[in-house]
């Protein structure tokens, strides 16, 4: 990986490069989602709307090879808004390269731009290359997630 690394937001026209990094993600995950989903998140993606999520590509060599969504909500605990990122992923070949850490700091300067002291993320318990990036540039929460049962 010898090309530079470059993030910028996502915009109109990175639908095509964006949609194949996005579905290795879904896949690492072991989802799918159907086409009305992965149209609107796009779409809200490249919103000049607020607080629609915003998000951030990293291309090298002039392919992205990884990705990151995030949002800033309201919280009960601080009177600043805080942010969620709530996806990141980078291709198998950019692992190890600083990527995902370079999309986790461009995340950092976005939340600092707007005045959220606060970022959080979630992960699953078994991704352990992941969480070996997350434990060095954040703190683990004590907290357990729970979903609604329908």
């Amino acid at each position: 990986m010898s090309d530079t690394l470059v993030l910028r937001p996502i915009s109109a026209e990175d639908e095509a490069a964006w949609r194949p990094v996005w579905q290795a993600y879904l896949r690492f995950y072991d989802t799918e989602l159907p086409e009305e989903v992965l149209a609107s998140t796009f779409a809200r993606l490249t919103s000049s709307e607020r607080p629609e999520p915003r998000g951030i590509l990293a291309w090298r060599g002039g392919t992205a090879v990884g990705l990151v969504h995030y949002l800033f909500h309201r919280h009960c605990w601080r009177v600043e808004n805080v942010c969620y990122l709530q996806d990141l992923f980078t291709t198998p070949e950019a692992r190890g390269h600083g990527v995902g850490r370079a999309l986790i700091s461009a995340v950092y300067d976005a939340a600092d731009a707007e005045g959220a002291p606060a970022v959080y993320w979630l992960t699953a318990e078994n991704n352990a290359r992941a969480r070996a990036l997350y434990d060095r540039i954040g703190r683990k929460s004590p907290f357990i997630r729970y979903n609604r049962v329908l």
